[in-house]
């Protein structure tokens, strides 16, 4: 299956999950799960929220920021994947000065 997120509508959410600030998003969603390319832009985050039923990976392509997950705070740089299990809590923080690109992969469970 071929998935181009070239032909899907980026949409601009505020305050995602009651954050601030504003990312930009394409989304694909099926019933197993999400895939979304991202962009948390400068000054935003995604609010504190819990995941009840997925897995939540979000793997970092450039930009700074931290997540804080179960009340444990991780870096975000380019190259790392910070993971949500399912049943946790967590909220994403961009704290540089350019957007925080990360490609997200939410896995139905």
């Amino acid at each position: 299956m071929l998935i181009n997120f070239n032909e899907i509508t980026e949409m601009t959410v505020p305050g995602m999950n009651g954050g601030t600030g504003e990312m930009s998003a394409r989304m694909y969603m099926s019933d197993t799960g999400k895939i979304i390319p991202c962009r948390i832009h400068a000054g935003g985050s995604i609010g504190l929220h819990r995941h009840e039923t997925s897995d939540d990976i979000n793997y970092i392509i450039s930009g700074t920021g931290k997540a804080i997950c179960d009340g444990q705070e991780e870096t975000l740089t380019a190259g790392p994947c910070h993971v949500c299990r399912k049943g946790s809590e967590h909220s994403i923080v961009n704290t540089g000065k350019e957007d925080l690109v990360m490609l997200t992969v939410v896995v139905e469970r």
